[in-house]
């Protein structure tokens, strides 16, 4: 299938917004305890529940409506999938909490690996949204690496140190903020090693 356009808000809307409803549903449903097929569950549980299904959906209409889906949102999927599938059923929110933190080992070691091997892999993600020289993709990958690396850490003080409460917020809004941020003191890379545009137009005689 070929990719295609699609309203940007709309997909930031789709890329968000299980992540909202999971906070949502978990701001409603945390004091509550449900009894299904003689088992408690917690509203955490409940939450999570809803927002793997969610979390598919949304997924699988992103590519409906652009014809592709990126290497990361796959391997985001998996994981979603599978420490989702592992809060619900061993009935422990840990399994959940510990999702963040694999997903961005795992993107922080993929990126280390490409750097063993000279390469930048998040060239291949990103080279269409941000054209780089190479020596600004090394760089940056660079410190992306290092910048996820630093996200799983955090997640597991927070979660294993703090309230549910707490870790909820920072998987919703500190995550998000931390990754804008990232990329806003960026800045200085991207104006430096920008690809700029050549006029392969032959200058008239």
């Amino acid at each position: 299938m070929a990719e295609k356009k699609v309203n940007p808000i709309l997909k930031l809307v789709l890329e968000l917004g299980p992540i909202i409803a999971f906070f949502v549903g978990y701001g409603r449903l945390k004091e509550q305890v449900f009894t299904i097929g003689g088992v408690e569950y917690s509203g955490f549980i409940v939450a999570t529940a809803t927002f793997v299904p969610l979390f598919i959906f949304t997924t699988w209409l992103l590519y409906w409506l652009t014809g592709k889906v990126s290497r990361m949102q796959l391997m985001t999927l998996v994981l979603v999938v599978v420490f989702g599938g592992l809060t619900i059923w061993f009935n422990d929110e840990r399994f959940f909490k510990m999702k963040p933190t694999m997903i961005y080992l795992l993107f922080a070691g993929m990126l280390g690996f490409g750097l063993l091997r000279g390469k930048s892999y998040l060239k291949l993600l990103m080279e269409e949204l941000m054209p780089l020289r190479n020596e600004g993709w090394m760089i940056l990958t660079k410190r992306m690496a290092t910048f996820f690396f630093g996200l799983a850490v955090l997640n597991e003080v927070i979660w294993r140190t703090m309230s549910t409460d707490a870790w909820v917020n920072f998987k919703t809004f500190g995550l998000t903020a931390a990754v804008f941020l990232f990329f806003m003191t960026q800045s200085r890379v991207f104006q430096t090693y920008a690809v700029e545009e050549e006029d392969e137009a032959s200058p008239s005689a």
